[in-house]
């Protein structure tokens, strides 16, 4: 796909389903990608991990009508829908990775801390049963060992804190030059033109 075409359809999503709501949260899918990406920033990682955090929920925006749903509460498999579309669409593996690693986050600390379940919303706890409940020993002993691990537990904890009621959305330009950076980094050419 033409690079330029590649940016707009991503950030069409954002201008098509970004102002919905995320779903059972006070605030909408935009707002919610948005203030996550800006803890990551405010953290001091890189740009990688930034837009994995402002990516992390995009399967809920790409996912095809037909997908399966989560009784009003999204999108079934949103982090693996999210991975493989921006794998698809040129995105590093570290950054696919991350977007799949928020949900196992999840899953892996109401398993090492029980109590967590009683501080997540009553979305993420209803959420919690359609992506697998808390992980088993074996399930967090493999996830404990993987090199991303840190940043996904990071990850967690800004898709938790990002639900802020009328904070003000940053322009989008800035995620797409990042965007372009990175996809620039993985191989693909601009035109001048792109932004």
């Amino acid at each position: 796909m033409n690079p330029e075409l590649l940016i707009d359809k991503i950030f069409t999503l954002y201008e098509l389903h970004g102002h919905d709501d995320y779903i059972g949260e006070p605030v909408s899918q935009l707002e919610h990608m948005a203030q996550a990406a800006q803890l990551a920033e405010r953290e001091g990682f890189d740009e990688e991990v930034i837009l994995a955090a402002f990516f992390h929920d995009i399967g809920h925006l790409c996912a095809s009508s037909s997908a399966a749903q989560m009784d009003g509460y999204g999108v079934v498999s949103h982090e693996k829908i999210g991975a493989d579309f921006l794998r698809a669409h040129g995105f590093s593996e570290r950054v696919a990775r991350l977007v799949e690693g928020h949900v196992q986050a999840k899953r892996y600390l109401t398993y090492k801390y029980p109590d967590y379940y009683n501080r997540l919303s009553e979305a993420s706890q209803q959420t919690l049963r359609f992506q697998g409940g808390r992980m088993s020993p074996d399930e967090a002993e493999q996830f404990e060992v993987s090199p991303l691990f840190g940043v996904s537990l990071r990850m967690r904890h800004w898709d938790e804190e990002a639900k802020e009621e009328h904070l003000p959305v940053p322009d989008l330009k800035r995620y797409k030059k990042m965007a372009q950076r990175h996809l620039e980094q993985q191989g693909f050419v601009f035109s001048d033109t792109v932004l």
